[in-house]
């Protein structure tokens, strides 16, 4: 099938700076014209060509200047995970959105092409009456694409030279958000507990962070934003790459130190005390952040249950979700440690908690997961 001819992104009016140019890759030419005007109907985001599979996205860049696409899976002639590394070589600060069904198989493939090079994924409906009635999918793919296309203009801001075709974008004079503040921080003891959140490039920190973890007594519980089937096969591949069991959280279970447990998508996880014992608990209860799963009741029932024994992990992701857990955090005693911007792929809910002044550190990802396990090991006294 022929590539659609490319349209041009003009800056709506009354805008200082070009929208985010955006090129969708989906072999239904229904689908496609379906994503297409989803994002369209957000001003600050413009689709500059759609084609039908990987091999024509490849010769449209060529063509187009693109900072965003959204990649099918499968696709004719050539599918979204052979193109993936060949879009990135041709640009290396391409922001690659994965759009697969919720099938076990493109789950598994879009966790593979997280690792590859791919920034983010969108579950994709798999009708059009679902893709025009689903406004999660619209708010989702929305957020995802503003957010990552003003990363890329952070790592290649857009020239002040106007090309054919392109409005100038103007750098705006907007007030710097305000700077990370530290909480000063004494470690008495060891943590009891561990809680983790991420989002928007969680699934390859989580992978990094506790694949270098030697065993520990503690549980550690984590909220991925992920819909189900996808934190089914994310829990497998960490669980393959841990020295301790990870799994789904199941309803009722005990909590046990030495294990992961891995929120389901679509349920919040929280933990209930009763009995002397510990145990999850998972429901299906209002969004929190827009989110469901969220950090924030994972971390608020964790404090209520350990108190001050909590350690609390804000990893990269968009959005502020897991602000007011830390919070609760650290009223109760608490500590929180989030990871840095620079190796962040979105500095948006570690930034919050950063800027709130509620952090004991401020990590590289490559170091977190070596001072998790001095803190937890009680190195740090």
């Amino acid at each position: 099938m022929a590539a659609a001819e490319p349209r041009r992104a003009t800056a709506p009016p009354g805008r200082a700076e070009s929208p985010y140019r955006v090129m969708v890759v989906e072999d239904s030419l229904v689908i496609r014209g379906l994503i297409a005007r989803i994002l369209e109907a957000d001003p600050r985001i413009a689709v500059v060509t759609t084609v039908a599979n990987g091999e024509l996205a490849i010769k449209a860049l060529d063509r187009n200047e693109v900072e965003v696409v959204v990649l099918d899976i499968e696709m004719p002639v050539m599918d979204g995970l052979t193109a993936l590394p060949l879009l990135i070589r041709k640009d290396p600060n391409l922001q690659i959105i994965m759009a697969s069904t919720l099938t076990r198989k493109n789950a598994e493939v879009s966790i593979r092409a997280l690792s590859a090079g791919a920034a983010d994924y969108v579950a994709k409906p798999t009708t059009s009456r679902e893709v025009n009635t689903a406004d999660d999918f619209r708010r989702d793919l929305t957020e995802k694409v503003l957010t990552l296309g003003a990363r890329r203009r952070q790592r290649v801001p857009a020239s002040a030279a106007p090309t054919p075709g392109r409005v100038a974008a103007v750098p705006k004079q907007a007030a710097a958000p305000a700077a990370p503040v530290l909480r000063p921080t004494q470690w008495l003891r060891p943590p009891t507990v561990i809680g983790i959140g991420s989002s928007t490039g969680g699934p390859q920190a989580l992978l990094k962070v506790l694949g270098g973890l030697a065993p520990m007594r503690q549980p550690i519980l984590i909220t991925q934003h992920m819909p189900a089937t996808f934190t089914t096969i994310l829990a497998e591949h960490i669980g393959r790459v841990a020295s301790m069991p990870c799994a789904e959280a199941v309803d009722g279970e005990p909590v046990a130190g030495g294990r992961i447990y891995l929120a389901p998508g679509d349920h919040h996880m929280s933990v209930v005390a009763r009995d002397g014992g510990r145990f999850i608990k998972l429901d299906q209860g209002p969004r929190e952040n827009f989110c469901r799963p969220s950090v924030d009741p994972m971390l608020r029932s964790m404090s209520a249950v350990w108190g001050d024994g909590v350690l609390a992990v804000i990893l990269t992701g968009m959005g502020s979700d897991g602000l007011g857990g830390c919070r609760t955090v650290v009223q109760a005693g608490g500590k929180v440690l989030a990871q840095d911007e620079a190796t962040s792929v979105v500095w948006g809910m570690p930034g919050a908690v950063a800027r709130a002044g509620v952090c004991s550190e401020i990590l590289a990802l490559s170091e977190m997961g070596p001072r998790l396990a001095r803190i937890a090991g009680g190195a740090e006294r």
